[in-house]
């Protein structure tokens, strides 16, 4: 008796439990560690006047937002599929990864107007405690950072949170050069300065965060499998006539799926089709690493404009044996 989609579905998420218990287990370290050193951050930076803390402490601000919200997608990533939700709640982490990108691009937004106030301006700052305090917020970051690294994969909701705590990391080292130049020549103009670079690359981070965002929301083709490779693999095959209506695309970032119609030589009966197209699904699956695909078999080519919607996009069954299957 064949499996329903729905759970087929449940068995692949279930294979993703034990690896999302240990990305949640990572973002909690991250999110309490980099909770509690913000305080004493924000403290730092007013107590010091630095704005290059104030920048680094939004900065982790938002980091502990963007943890919180990875974390929420993470729970919902690792939730089973449903009849409803026949693949899971697994793009909520796209989610997650959209919502941090555009919190790192808030923040720096608002570190750069402050820093355009102050550059007019310098504050006087105490550079000694800027150093310290700095440096204990590096050293977080980069404990953070090494733990969801370990656990992320390729998660794009851990791949925001990861790069939350390196951006940040960046942060504590411009702090501490700003330090350092207060301490040595009193450049007071370094602080601010420091904040510009720091918001700068903050916005690269979060920009090219979204950019891989968006792609998946679209359904782009998935980063690093190539569209034109993956049709001449398929149409390698000595069954295998043409292959048309490829597409391919994330239904997360870590699971990639594919749909074609494929034209089997020669006249064929229902079980070798089926036969031909388990071939396939396993060359997709151990050479690209594509395991769902839904694959409709035909024994020869579609007519062109027969029954088709008029862009052509979806043909209507021609004569002759045609079968679909996931």
């Amino acid at each position: 008796m064949q499996s329903s989609p729905a759970a087929h579905a449940a068995t692949r998420e279930e294979r993703h439990v034990p690896h999302g218990t240990a990305q949640r287990r990572a973002l909690w370290i991250a999110l309490v560690a980099n909770g509690v050193f913000m305080v004493a951050e924000i403290a730092g930076g007013i107590v010091f006047s630095s704005l290059a803390l104030l920048a680094d402490a939004a900065h982790m601000g938002t980091d502990v937002a963007g943890l919180a919200i990875a974390l929420g997608a993470q729970w919902l990533v690792d939730r089973p599929a449903s009849v409803r939700h026949s693949y899971g709640f697994r793009r909520a982490e796209v989610l997650g990864a959209l919502l941090n990108g555009l919190l790192l691009i808030g923040a720096a937004g608002w570190v750069l107007l402050e820093a355009a106030r102050r550059l007019g301006d310098p504050a006087e700052v105490a550079g000694g405690g800027v150093i310290v305090v700095a440096s204990l917020g590096l050293l977080v970051n980069l404990v953070s950072a090494a733990v969801i690294a370990r656990a992320a994969g390729r998660s794009l909701n851990l791949r925001g949170a990861w790069l939350h705590m390196m951006a940040d990391a960046a942060g504590s080292v411009g702090a501490i050069a700003a330090g350092v130049a207060i301490v040595l020549w009193n450049a007071r103009w370094a602080d601010p300065v420091v904040s510009v670079a720091i918001s700068v690359l903050v916005v690269w981070a979060g920009w090219k965060l979204l950019s891989e965002t968006v792609t998946v929301l679209l359904e782009g083709a998935p980063r690093g499998l190539d569209v034109g490779g993956v049709e001449g693999a398929i149409e390698n095959l000595s069954d295998v006539d043409d292959v048309h209506h490829l597409h391919l695309w994330n239904i997360s970032s870590d699971m990639p799926a594919l749909s074609a119609h494929v034209v089997l030589a020669g006249e064929v009966s229902l079980h070798e089709a089926q036969v031909s197209g388990d071939r396939i699904k396993a060359l997709l699956a151990e050479r690209f690493g594509i395991e769902h695909a839904t694959l409709e078999l035909e024994c020869h080519a579609c007519e062109p404009g027969a029954g088709s919607d008029p862009e052509g996009q979806h043909d209507a069954p021609g004569h002759g044996l045609r079968s679909g299957i996931s």
